[in-house]
């Protein structure tokens, strides 16, 4: 484990994020900036399964823009009905180490900065951060807050993170940005299209390339069928309104 990855107070370096952040609720490029050649939507794993496997076992249909509830039969993401696949579902907001590594390894092959890199990690996760680095001004960006790390590519595994993969992650010559959104069960990636090219080859990866405006909202798979939600409080009609409002109010 690399102990050269330190916290930072150079918030400006993300300056250029929140510039190209933008579009519809939900998109790609609401999460990931703008102005990139290509992007890829990376599938965060169900346990020791892809989402194709879960899809064909299910019955349904893999695609770039496939939503795991609807993967699994359910209406909504937090319904309380029983899933068509009684697996692990995948987690949000982190690529499993093992696919980070994978991934680091490609971005490192396309940036002439690999040794100065940027890293942000999600302000809520409520690790106990040391005094003088809790004290740090954050990286804010539409909706959320985060720590800011410097240092090389291969260092992205701070000690008091315990694995948590980098929500962002970007070289210093900008040529590409990787994002795990914490609400999101995969991550996306801009950059050229050859980093992408190379990406969707990548053994271990389970990858789709995706567009800037393409949408990841609850409603976004329009191929595979979901059952109608149940009425009540916060299930598409109660008074708190649908879960994704919720939680992505702010973004």
């Amino acid at each position: 484990m690399s102990e050269e990855l330190r916290p930072s107070a150079e918030i400006t370096a993300a300056d250029w994020i929140g510039a190209r952040l933008g579009g519809a609720f939900g998109t790609v490029g609401r999460t990931v900036p703008g102005g990139f050649a290509a992007y890829a939507r990376i599938f965060h794993p169900a346990g020791e399964h892809t989402w194709a496997e879960v899809a064909a076992a299910t019955g349904r249909t893999a695609h770039p823009l496939m939503q795991w509830h609807a993967l699994v039969g359910l209406p909504e993401p937090f319904s309380r009905r029983a899933p068509l696949w009684d697996g692990y579902p995948p987690e949000p907001g982190r690529l499993e180490p093992a696919g980070f590594v994978r991934l680091r390894t490609v971005l490192a092959r396309h940036t002439g900065t690999a040794d100065t890199c940027w890293f942000g990690l999600w302000e809520g996760y409520g690790v106990d951060l040391p005094p003088g680095v809790a004290a740090l001004p954050r990286v804010e960006l539409p909706g959320r807050e985060y720590l800011l790390l410097g240092g090389a590519l291969d260092g992205a595994w701070p000690h008091w993170f315990a694995g948590q993969s980098p929500n962002l992650c970007w070289p210093g010559d900008r040529a590409w940005c990787v994002a795990s959104e914490i609400d999101f069960d995969s991550t996306l990636v801009g950059g050229s299209t050859a980093l992408v090219r190379e990406l969707l080859r990548t053994p271990g990866l389970e990858v789709a390339a995706v567009g800037a405006d393409d949408s990841l909202a609850v409603d976004a798979d329009r191929v595979n069928p979901v059952p109608e939600p149940a009425p009540g409080p916060g299930r598409g009609g109660g008074r708190r309104g649908p879960w994704w409002r919720r939680s992505w109010r702010s973004r």
